[in-house]
């Protein structure tokens, strides 16, 4: 019987779900998709989309007997490929290395160097490489030497925010966005290339977001200036900034609790020792602050610095962010009560957020 957040309702949802990744297919990568799961052809070419999808076929492609009625391996296993001979053609920056933010049939829309997109380069090279795909090894390799070279502050422990296009001009912004998803991706590369290196930075990044957090009641600042300084009312006048908004955002504490798990498991960690409390703390925080706080449903998007709502729209990123992190809590703690959120999360979803036509 399939009930919300079983094991037949996942491996449905992620059946499902693979039909959009084939769908998304683009000459130059993969594309932007309409509602209805339809190519959007005036949108140009993503370079976080492409790799998203890139992770996602080679993850899909290494499980594929858990996925019932999905495409063949075969299938799944040519989209990763060709995620990676996108990112090592069209999403390239030839000249002066790195990559695009964007791409359309012209070349680069946007020739800007994002952190955040980078770690997503290191992220589906390092799945894809899991999965063999011909070329990942070296793409990985590349995005490595990119990351380090360009985007590590070594005395900062942490990556700095955007480039231009020939690496000449630096950004003042910093952000914990981008670090985060450097976590993910170095944890993944970590794990690939045998490199503990890429571990202990994943580490170094979490620590000092653990340090800031608990500085600030659990919530998590998210904008700093060039010397690293916590920047609260950046955005205040434009909170909902699809990237950067203003005060803390709900669903980057709960992606900081799973991820902080993993560091500990990457570094072989036991409670006592590493970040468990931190993520603990992150997660409940969250909670607290984000969950039906306003008498609805859902998780509102971000917080003041005291807890209160700021952009109450609910976001279904935010949701998948709660139920993972409930998830790898309920499987490190054994407790109960993240079991239970996991399970009215995924009731949630399936009335408000699975969309039951397309």
């Amino acid at each position: 019987m399939s009930v919300p957040g079983n094991e037949r309702h996942l491996a449905d949802l992620r059946a499902d779900l693979l039909r959009f990744l084939a769908a998304a297919r683009h000459p130059l990568g993969f594309g932007w998709l309409r509602d209805d799961g339809s190519l959007d052809e005036q949108q140009p070419v993503h370079l976080y989309v492409t790799c998203r999808m890139t992770h996602v076929a080679a993850l899909a492609s290494v499980v594929d007997d858990d996925l019932r009625d999905a495409p063949g391996s075969d299938d799944l296993h040519n989209l990763a490929a060709h995620g990676i001979a996108s990112l090592a053609g069209p999403l390239h920056d030839d000249e002066h290395g790195g990559w695009f933010a964007t791409v359309d049939d012209g070349g680069p829309a946007d020739d800007g160097k994002d952190a955040y997109a980078h770690a997503f380069v290191v992220l589906a090279a390092a799945s894809a490489a899991q999965a063999d795909v011909p070329g990942a090894r070296d793409l990985l390799a590349t995005a490595l030497d990119v990351a380090e070279r360009q985007f590590w502050d070594e005395d900062a422990g942490l990556v700095v925010e955007r480039w231009n296009r020939a690496w000449s001009t630096l950004d003042e912004y910093r952000g914990v966005n981008s670090n985060m998803h450097t976590v993910e991706a170095f944890l993944a590369a970590g794990d690939v290339t045998g490199d503990a290196v890429w571990h202990e930075r994943a580490d170094q990044i979490a620590t000092r977001v653990v340090g800031w957090a608990s500085d600030n009641d659990w919530r998590i600042p998210e904008h700093f200036d060039s010397a690293w300084q916590p920047m609260l009312d950046f955005n205040r006048e434009q909170p909902a900034d699809p990237f950067r908004p203003y005060g803390a955002t709900v669903g980057h504490g709960l992606e900081w609790s799973r991820l902080l798990l993993g560091v500990d498991l990457a570094l072989g960690r036991d409670d006592s020792t590493g970040h468990h409390d931190a993520a603990v703390a992150i997660h409940d925080r969250a909670v607290a602050d984000g969950w039906a706080v306003d008498g609805a449903e859902g998780f509102v998007y971000t917080t003041d610095w005291d807890g209160t709502p700021v952009v109450r729209q609910r976001m279904h990123w935010v949701l998948a962010e709660a139920v993972a992190s409930a998830t790898a809590l309920h499987r490190a703690t054994g407790e109960q009560r993240f079991a239970d959120r996991a399970a009215t999360w995924w009731a949630y979803a399936d009335r408000h957020l699975v969309d039951h036509v397309h």
